[in-house]
């Protein structure tokens, strides 16, 4: 018989959890047609020798929402093996819109997953106004890799309530109502499910809550239950867990009445209360699967980080009077001037007077969980190495050595804080989360935060950190390949998908896993309006394939753009 590519010799994982074995896998019509000894030709062979090959990567929170329409290529996933993304997480997207709410859904984009106004204005072209229409749109698109999309709630709450929405007033039945029956319909057109956002820190560009913050229970609930009605979809929700014993009900009641699993964020607080919260996080899980109800928690394979920098959203000194001298200089020119004496001098004596970060609508002051990120990038650095304990050994201080960092290589320099899932100075809880039964890899945000977080290179770290590296609480990569393939793709009801096996697609990695490393990231001005976004490459992806053709040989797109829109839940193979 005569395929249309074989990969011959690989050690194989296949994403069900099983052991690697050496074999061969043959794809015929985008879907793999044999795996084992395969003596027969192909028009293309690809020999893997030494090499793991496994399905392609399923990332389940994203937000590409606004760069799916303007750009063929979905990086910085698509640069990290990953072949299938959902986006419209955590409450936001674009769909269903009026026309004239198109700025408010962009301010809530800006403000909530840190895109830029401009961009968005000047890249998204809209066309649509249901959200069968949104789909519509997308289903005509040719990307790098498939994309799914959620309804989210404030979009939904927007349409509906109009302004009384926005203001974050009370839903009445019949707001519940027709958010409830859009959420169906979409859902009947293809949307994978309903998100919701209930996370105090999210606001829009102009200051304000997102409009599905504190909505009451019965809004969720009621949205919930009738796309449930539809018999397909999923439900995924962000919130702070406060009061924690009503979120957690919450939660089990949007499973009960509609019958759809749900996913939500599990991170780790770091204190003391934050640790006593994620364990009873952790038993309501076990405790709601117990009674046959499927919640799972979207773990994130490292801290949630913030990168700083001259070139980043942030720095240590944004709010220094001092430097918003220089604030609208490029960052080459800012190191230039913050290395002369007399302005840094300036800048210093100031910063003593300024001893806060600014995140969201807090200000904080963290030099002692504050790092240097080199090239390889540390994401579990020893505290002893923080700028903080640093500068205390050299008889400096902490802003001034953040300062030297900062303009390194002509304002390139940066430094990391990890702000959740760092809890004494160590990922030991994030091993501990990952391995859970109820827990899925996700929340890698890719497409979004893109001047403060570059966390789309999460499937990387999972397999070469937690499957290589980690000196203690080591995973095994065949358990790390059925999470990040088939528990993500399946929860989702994208059951075509996430294995390596005879009907499947054809999503396939080939990996070079002794050679797969991550670089830091860096910043690109490629977004439209010339936006700024931070970008993040990794070497060892030695073939990517979506749906049997080569997308990326060793990092580099090979121009085929067979990625396409995945209305709805998909069925298992043949």
């Amino acid at each position: 018989m005569t395929f249309d590519l074989i990969i011959r010799g690989g050690s194989v994982v296949d994403g069900t959890g099983g052991p690697a074995r050496t074999a061969d896998v043959a794809v015929q019509a985008g879907r793999i047609a044999e795996i084992g000894r395969i003596t027969g030709a192909a028009a293309r062979e690809i020999s893997a020798d030494g090499a793991l090959v496994t399905p392609g990567w399923v990332d389940i929170h994203t937000h590409y929402d606004g760069q799916v329409t303007w750009d063929e290529h979905l990086a910085p996933s698509s640069w990290h093996g990953v072949t299938t993304v959902v986006m419209g997480s955590c409450g936001v997207g674009f769909a269903p819109v009026h026309d004239a709410d198109h700025d408010q859904l962009i301010e809530l984009m800006e403000g909530v997953e840190d895109i830029p106004g401009a961009a968005l204005h000047e890249g998204v072209s809209w066309g649509w106004r249901t959200f069968p229409d949104y789909l519509n749109v997308l289903a005509g698109l040719a990307r790098d890799i498939d994309f799914a999309a959620m309804a989210p709630h404030s979009a939904l709450r927007l349409f509906v309530m109009g302004e009384r929405g926005a203001r974050r007033e009370s839903a009445t039945p019949g707001d519940i109502e027709a958010m409830g029956r859009l959420a169906r319909e979409a859902v009947e057109a293809g949307a994978l499910g309903f998100t919701t956002d209930r996370l105090a820190m999210h606001r829009t560009s102009q200051g304000a809550h997102t409009p599905a913050f504190g909505s009451a229970h019965d809004e969720c609930i009621g949205i919930a239950a009738e796309m449930g009605r539809s018999g397909t979809g999923v439900l995924q929700a962000v919130l702070d867990f406060d009061p924690v014993e009503d979120e957690l009900g919450l939660l089990r009641s949007m499973i009960e009445e509609s019958g759809r699993p749900l996913s939500f964020t599990l991170t780790y607080r770091q204190s003391d209360a934050g640790r006593v919260l994620n364990r009873r996080i952790l038993e309501f899980v076990e405790s709601v699967n117990a009674d046959g109800l499927p919640l799972v928690g979207q773990v994130a394979p490292r801290a949630i980080g913030f990168l700083y920098g001259l070139q980043c959203t942030l720095n240590p000194f944004s709010t220094n009077p001092v430097f918003q001298e220089i604030a609208d200089l490029r960052p080459q020119e800012q190191a230039r001037i913050m290395a002369e004496p007399g302005f840094r001098h300036r800048l210093l004596a100031t910063q003593e007077r300024v001893s806060s970060i600014l995140i969201g609508a807090e200000r904080v002051e963290f030099f002692d969980r504050m790092f240097e990120l080199a090239d390889p990038p540390d994401y579990e650095p020893d505290v002893t190495q923080s700028i903080a304990a640093r500068a205390t050994q050299l008889g400096r201080s902490p802003q001034d050595l953040a300062l030297d960092v900062m303009i390194k290589d002509d304002g390139r320099g940066m430094l990391y804080v990890p702000a959740v899932n760092y809890t004494d100075g160590n990922l030991d809880v994030v091993g501990e989360m990952l391995a859970h039964p109820f827990t899925i890899p996700g929340l890698s945000d890719g497409g979004a935060h893109v001047g403060t977080i570059c966390d789309a290179s999460y499937p990387t770290t999972l397999l070469e950190y937690w499957g290589r590296d980690r000196e203690r609480g080591k995973l095994d990569v065949p358990f790390i390949v059925q999470r990040q393939c088939r528990d993500t793709a399946w929860f989702f009801g994208l059951r075509d998908r996430g294995v390596l096996a005879p009907g499947y697609r054809a999503d396939i990695n080939v990996i070079d896993f002794e050679r797969l490393r991550l670089h830091r990231p860096d910043v690109h001005f490629d977004l439209p309006k010339g936006g700024r976004r931070l970008l993040q490459r990794a070497e060892g992806y030695l073939h990517t394939f979506v749906s049997g053709e080569e997308t990326y040989q060793a990092g580099a797109p090979t121009g085929w753009l067979p990625g396409r829109l995945v209305r709805g839940a998909q069925s298992a193979a043949a």
